[in-house]
């Protein structure tokens, strides 16, 4: 019987973009990843693994820029969250697929936290998109997705790095990759560029994140940009930004949370890359985030081998 490799993808805001560098490095190795699971932005990254996604995803996160980014958060009055999250998902819609989770080529699960009763929920059918929706709610800054009578938030609550999910869909070797072990006292935060360059015009043929750029460029400075300098990004004389304050408190939580799980469901394989230099909302450092991901698995890669021979 063929043993069967299991992939944990953590949860780590921007810093999930690390996980297409470790996915990158076992294929350079011709190691196969017969099924994945994420909490949060793991879920993003191992559903445009297990959707054959993952070459455009890579391609287009290392394009990312800041006016991308705020492109796409659809700012509303502060209510449950200040980011519906319909564009992000509208767009992984129409360019990653919607199939059903029993339908992709690679088993996928996505795990996600029921603010009610606060139970670690796993999302196995239906709607990938929906599944990834739920599993990205961060509390506080993206609303929780509504699932019949559930409202879901962030897996990384409960279950940052879902080993114990990957043992429960058929892993016999897990890989699990924990993107906080670095971060607990080293603050990072992340502060916005003054300025953002305007496009001149825009062209029929740019992608949708470019159009969304160029509209968002002209517009976000009497709107949305000072929302999100007031609360998503912080300034050196003012010190940690809502965005932030909310991030790092969360973070503190799923580090003890993520040692706690990991002791009493240990990983075959841990790759812990060293992230510590990019911010909680740089999304747009995706080339430093899938380097370094690379990197850390490398590193892991003689203990891996070892135990598949």
């Amino acid at each position: 019987m063929a043993i069967k490799i299991g992939l944990a993808l953590g949860s780590g805001s921007a810093r999930g973009w690390a996980h297409i560098g470790v996915i990158r490095s076992l294929q350079a190795e011709s190691i196969p990843i017969d099924l994945v699971c994420g909490a949060s932005i793991g879920a993003v990254v191992a559903g445009a693994y297990a959707a054959d996604f993952l070459d455009p995803m890579d391609q287009w996160v290392r394009e990312l820029t800041w006016a991308d980014i705020l492109g796409f958060m659809d700012v509303t009055l502060p209510r449950s969250g200040l980011i519906e999250g319909g564009k992000i998902i509208n767009y992984f819609k129409e360019n990653m697929s919607d199939s059903n989770i029993e339908d992709l080529p690679i088993p996928f699960a996505a795990v996600a936290t029921d603010l009610k009763t606060g139970k670690e929920i796993w999302l196995q059918k239906g709607s990938m998109m929906d599944a990834i929706r739920a599993s990205m709610s961060f509390p506080g800054i993206l609303t929780p997705y509504q699932q019949r009578n559930q409202w879901l938030v962030d897996g990384g609550l409960v279950n940052p790095v879902p080993v114990s999910l990957c043992r429960a869909m058929g892993a016999d070797v897990v890989i699990a990759v924990n993107l906080n072990s670095d971060i607990m006292g080293k603050p990072r935060f992340t502060r916005l560029p003054d300025q953002i360059p305007i496009d001149e015009q825009v062209s029929e043929d740019l992608t949708l994140p470019r159009k969304l750029a160029t509209f968002f460029n002209g517009k976000l400075r009497q709107t949305n940009l000072s929302i999100f300098k007031r609360f998503g990004l912080s300034a050196p004389d003012r010190g940690p930004s809502l965005f932030e304050v909310l991030a790092m408190s969360i973070s503190i939580m799923q580090d003890r949370i993520t040692r706690q799980r990991l002791a009493g469901e240990p990983p075959d394989v841990l790759v812990s890359p060293r992230l510590n230099h990019i911010g909680l909302l740089e999304f747009n450092r995706a080339a430093d985030a899938i380097a370094e991901g690379r990197r850390a698995m490398d590193r892991m890669m003689p203990l891996l081998k070892d135990i598949l021979d």
